[in-house]
């Protein structure tokens, strides 16, 4: 395994699930990089379409497979990013076992494809895993206050499998393995209709729509922006250490004040208004990001305000919401 005070340079790398939002974003850092890039997606929760500017690059490859069965990538691989797993509330809750099958199976392939070549492995773990966390900011050495059963559990207990699965083989087949728990990721190339808060919000406020947050509004998220989360990806990917890291931006904001930039931002004259809450939503999410800031040097360096612009004039170019 990598000595965790080292810096590792990779020439080739896998990412699961690389047509996904921050996939393709990982994908196009890893090129810029001068690395060669096999994304592996099965396209069940993405389109091809996101990989459209990255296919007609000569060191990037797309292979359409479903990683809940072995991968069939031939030749050496220095790393492998798993990503591949629905994100979105909607996508999951409408997969439930798909969602299952790729933090088990899935995981357990890509962790497969790292042992075969001695390679990398880096698990894009979430900050669900801390469920509706009862300890505040939230540290890496919290274990959570999870609903195992619940219509989110999918999502959470899927990640939170494939990170012990993850440390399993870090232990037993010394596989040179690291966990990011990845906060909440924005940016452009999301999917307006996936159900997340900020697509949502962006595409609510363009088209003049009530901007609905659900519950009270007063549930906190800390927003990161999609180059800030690669980079940390990368960082950690480079590092040698094992993680758990949390990777994500410590600037808390409640939902609503999130809404009222983005309709800001538009200069949308859209209303407001509260829904129902959503079934085991968390109440507060904030990163305590001193790890990554004394292992890998690594912080967010776009705040909420210059993100949301960016991520609004992506949408206003977009061809479709």
């Amino acid at each position: 395994m990598t000595d965790p005070g080292t810096t590792t340079r990779f020439e080739r790398a896998v990412v699961t699930g690389g047509a996904g939002f921050v996939g393709a974003h990982l994908c196009e850092l890893l090129l810029d990089e001068g690395l060669e890039v096999i994304a592996v997606d099965n396209l069940a929760t993405s389109s091809a379409a996101t990989l459209a500017g990255l296919r007609r690059h000569e060191r990037f490859r797309f292979v359409r497979h479903d990683v809940t069965q072995p991968m069939p990538v031939p030749g050496r691989i220095d790393v492998v990013f798993h990503l591949a797993s629905a994100a979105s509330p909607r996508d999951y809750l409408a997969l439930p076992i798909e969602t299952l099958r790729a933090g088990s199976h899935g995981t357990e392939h890509a962790l497969e494809l790292a042992r075969r070549d001695g390679s990398r492995f880096v698990l894009a773990s979430t900050s669900e895993v801390y469920g509706d966390p009862l300890e505040h900011p939230q540290r890496e050495g919290y274990w959570g206050n999870v609903n195992p059963i619940g219509p989110r559990s999918v999502y959470d207990e899927a990640k939170r499998y494939a990170e012990a699965l993850t440390s399993a083989y870090r232990r037993e087949h010394g596989v040179d393995t690291a966990i990011a728990r990845i906060f909440n990721t924005y940016g452009p190339g999301m999917r307006a209709h996936d159900g997340r808060m900020i697509p949502a919000f962006v595409r609510q406020s363009l088209d003049g729509e009530p901007i609905t947050v659900t519950g009270t509004g007063e549930q906190t998220r800390s927003i990161c922006y999609v180059e800030d989360t690669v980079r940390g990806l990368l960082a950690l990917a480079r590092s040698g250490h094992p993680g758990p890291m949390n990777i994500g931006n410590p600037d808390e904001l409640t939902v609503r004040q999130v809404a009222e930039r983005i309709k800001a931002i538009t200069g949308s004259t859209s209303p407001i208004e509260c829904v129902d809450a959503v079934e085991d939503d968390p109440r507060r999410r904030c990163p305590d990001i001193s790890l990554a800031r004394d292992v890998l040097g690594w912080e967010p360096k776009i705040d909420a305000d210059d993100g949301l612009r960016r991520t609004v004039a992506w949408f206003r170019r977009a061809p479709l919401r």
